[in-house]
């Protein structure tokens, strides 16, 4: 293990991610796993950006913003598969502290965006249900632009603000994070410094990444769901259900394994337990995002023929 003298304390400059080392038996079956899930998950997300920007039939706001969450999900699953299919094939674990960081700066920077980019949609589905005369004049191109842009802004820069928080840290004791990527909490408890102004900062920055776009899709979706149950035939209530029930799925996909992960608690006996959980919320829902639109949207099925 390297470490450098700084001052009387001797402070890390790596970190070795012990992932899942506790179940040696697993590790070809799991790097099988996670190599088909992360070519799945890249195919997936880049064929429904092809059909976005190549089919004329999908150029309208709807479509846009899942283009968007496409080039998320692939970039999100990208900061964290391919270091860890790497650590199985090369049994090396360990990352230093900038790539330590700069793999959190991007993991959380694109979590946040994806809150905002489905309560984006959310809000998109609701104009063109609850006030579709005026859906064209609303969600013209550069409003398109602005809100997915503001997306990945809001996302990118609440990351750096903890990032280059976290940067200002000493670690000095334990060096090896028990989990296969560099979340949070695993990286702040290693350090020696005082960590409650972080904690503090990340708190509220994680709440108004998470809980005021959550609201936000919650209310649009009871608007919608009353303007869906005053159509007067079935056939148009399943016609308008049907254009926002893809997007309904992904976000209770997305917010359920959030609270599963970051609020539900958890014995310490249970760390691999843990790390399961996780695996559903980084790797597993970037993979069946595609699947649910291409399988329940009509546009995208009509497109892949």
């Amino acid at each position: 293990m390297r470490r450098a003298e700084q001052g009387n304390e001797t402070a890390v400059v790596e970190f070795i991610i012990l992932g899942f080392q506790s179940i040696p038996e697993v590790q070809f079956i799991l790097f099988l796993m996670f190599l088909v899930t992360y070519i799945t998950t890249v195919f997936g997300n880049l064929l429904i950006m092809m059909l976005v920007v190549t089919d004329h039939h999908l150029h309208n706001p709807m479509f846009f913003f899942l283009g968007n969450l496409s080039l998320l999900e692939t970039c999100y699953t990208s900061t964290i598969l391919p270091r860890m299919l790497a650590s199985f094939l090369t049994n090396k674990y360990v990352i230093s502290l900038s790539g330590c960081f700069l793999q959190y700066f991007f993991f959380t920077g694109l979590a946040g965006a994806e809150c905002c980019l489905l309560t984006v949609m959310s809000y998109d589905r609701y104009i063109a249900i609850c006030k579709p005369l005026h859906y064209t004049a609303i969600m013209n191109g550069r409003c398109c632009l602005q809100l997915a842009g503001g997306s990945w802004a809001n996302g990118l820069l609440a990351s750096a603000i903890v990032t280059s928080l976290m940067q200002q840290l000493t670690f000095c004791g334990p060096n090896e994070i028990d989990h296969f990527f560099c979340d949070f909490m695993p990286v702040v408890k290693l350090s020696c410094s005082d960590t409650h102004w972080i904690k503090l900062v990340t708190f509220i920055l994680a709440s108004l990444l998470t809980l005021p776009p959550f609201l936000l899709t919650l209310i649009s979706y009871v608007y919608i769901s009353n303007t869906v149950l005053r159509i007067p035939s079935s056939t148009g209530r399943h016609k308008a259900f049907s254009t926002c029930s893809s997007h309904l799925t992904v976000v209770t996909l997305f917010y359920g394994t959030l609270i599963v992960v970051y609020l539900v608690p958890k014995p310490n006996t249970l760390g691999d337990l843990s790390k399961v959980f996780s695996v559903c919320y980084t790797v597993l829902t970037p993979l069946v995002n595609p699947l649910i639109y291409s399988l329940r949207n009509n546009n995208i099925k009509k497109a892949l023929r």
